[in-house]
């Protein structure tokens, strides 16, 4: 009957008005539990991607850290994470260091507890506000601006990744001579179309040439990139940079800034002599090519002019970038412009004094095959500008050195007065006998002596960075466990230190919740 009908639609919205209004409470009280009965949008988007190990929308780690499982760490592991919100501010200048009184994260033994395949924090601190100078969002325009080098095709696919992290969008052309591997056979045009039509997909304006003399050395066709540059030169081009396929510019914002203080249309030759003073020594007071070489507008004339007496009369030079000096030594009255802040990096071991050091680096070199993936390090300045490797000290003894490491040092370091602006001398370099310089006096100071890591210091060092839609940019740094030599078990658990970085504004930290699946 109609009438029984009614009464039992009553009955239904009642009965569902008080379900409704029961979960509603229950979610106000226990939000984690509304979270298992009632999936958000984020939960569900990461059910539908965590087969892939893919990051998801809202606050992806909450949920989903399947990425850990890529990174050499043995569980149980110690575990924390924070979120940086960076604010730009006007008139700000980045320093050495900048101190937070706050810690960066919780302490240590209370990051994590490991049960079975469940990974539980407790609940996450809010995200730590960082102030920065102001940097541009888009590209900067480098059209003034030709790049050179001289390489092989498989060491120039090498380094796609890399030249895509300063190249891209720019404006700023690079010309590359793809020389014979040894003694293979030269690479074939097809091949050559392929990797230069890769490269400008990728938002690079590069242009791929052949040696111009046939059984040319990597010197002389080092050398030939001054010709072949100032050939294909557009009216806006100002500078001619020559470099090696192994050179980083971690900011063409700062590389610009830094060229803005010369007139391009004097003689000038700019650039760095090695870290080394015994490579100094050794070849001269000139430009090294590792660090980048800057030629102006003026001077890249001279040398264009000079290039066919130069080439006669610099065939015994060891190096392109001696062949450079002596054209230019041997042709014009024009003398190096010393930049410090460019690196040749002639420097060996373990490096970490020098990326921890607070110190601006408008160059870095030798990054292949020494374990510094410089791209992923470099990855967090898409968020905060020229950042990188800027160092902020929390609380009392910890200091990040971005997109490097995390260090801390104990407090009778800190007491002892630990002087943070010298930089910690971890490298091994020649030395030369007799010599007042011990090796790097003229390039690395001030200077403190080296630490003794898990004692005086214990390093968190950066090993996987990336993109997360909806977080900003991830960065996972991790201190390994000591090996007890005796019995080959881990003294202590791994430790994974993450931070997420974003922009004010443009992303909603959310805050972890209690558990993480692994």
């Amino acid at each position: 009957m109609p009438s029984r009908k009614v009464f039992v639609a009553v009955a239904c919205f009642v009965i569902l008005s008080v379900l409704i209004s029961s979960v509603l409470q229950l979610g106000k009280a226990r939000p984690d539990l509304l979270e298992k009965l009632v999936p958000s949008t984020a939960t569900r988007k990461q059910h539908d991607t965590e087969k892939g190990g893919d990051e998801v929308a809202g606050h992806p780690s909450a949920k989903d850290i399947s990425w850990l499982a890529d990174l050499d760490v043995k569980y149980p592991i110690k575990y924390a994470e924070r979120d940086v919100v960076v604010r730009p501010k006007p008139g700000l200048r980045r320093e050495s260091l900048t101190k937070i009184h706050e810690a960066l994260f919780p302490p240590v033994n209370e990051l994590v507890g490991v049960n079975g395949s469940r990974l539980e924090l407790p609940a996450c601190q809010p995200p730590i506000i960082l102030d920065v100078p102001v940097y541009p969002t888009t590209p900067v325009d480098a059209s003034n601006m030709m790049f050179g080098m001289a390489t092989t095709l498989e060491r120039l696919g090498d380094s796609r990744q890399v030249l895509r992290r300063w190249l891209t969008h720019t404006g700023a052309k690079m010309f590359v001579v793809v020389i014979q591997a040894g003694e293979g056979n030269a690479p074939k045009s097809e091949q050559l179309e392929a990797m230069e039509s890769a490269l400008r997909d990728q938002g690079m304006d590069v242009t791929l040439v052949t040696p111009l003399s046939e059984g040319e050395s990597y010197t002389e066709s080092y050398f030939s990139l001054v010709k072949i540059m100032y050939t294909h030169r557009a009216n806006v081009t100002t500078w001619f940079a020559v470099m090696d396929d192994d050179t980083f510019f971690p900011s063409m914002q700062s590389l610009q800034a830094m060229l803005k203080r010369y007139e391009p249309d004097e003689e000038y030759w700019i650039g760095a002599i090695s870290d080394s003073w015994w490579s100094v020594g050794h070849y001269g007071m000139m430009a090294f090519g590792g660090a980048g070489i800057f030629l102006s507008r003026a001077l890249t004339a001279v040398l264009d002019k000079e290039y066919e007496t130069c080439t006669t009369e610099m065939h015994a030079a060891a190096g392109g970038d001696e062949r450079i000096m002596r054209c230019i030594n041997g042709h014009t009255e024009t003398k190096l412009t010393n930049e410090p802040a460019l690196h040749q990096m002639d420097i060996w071991g373990d490096l970490s004094g020098v990326y921890e050091s607070g110190r601006i680096l408008l160059s870095l070199h030798h990054w292949k095959g020494r374990g510094y993936p410089v791209d992923l390090m470099n990855l967090v300045s898409d968020i905060c500008g020229d950042c990188f490797l800027q160092r902020w000290q929390f609380g009392t003894g910890t200091v990040l050195s971005n997109g490097f490491s995390i260090a801390q040092y104990p407090e009778d370091e800190i007491a002892h007065g630990l002087d943070f602006s010298k930089a910690e001398m971890t490298w091994d370099s020649r030395t030369i006998q007799e010599s007042v310089n011990p090796g790097t006096a003229h390039s690395m100071s001030p200077s403190r002596p080296r630490l003794e890591l898990d004692k005086q210091k214990i390093q968190y060092r950066l090993v996987e960075s990336a993109a997360v839609d909806g977080r900003g940019v991830r960065q996972t740094y991790i201190h390994k466990s000591k090996k007890d030599e005796e019995t080959d078990t881990a003294e202590e658990m791994d430790t994974v230190l993450v931070l997420y970085w974003s922009r004010e504004g443009e992303h909603a930290p959310t805050g972890c919740n209690s558990t993480h699946s692994i």
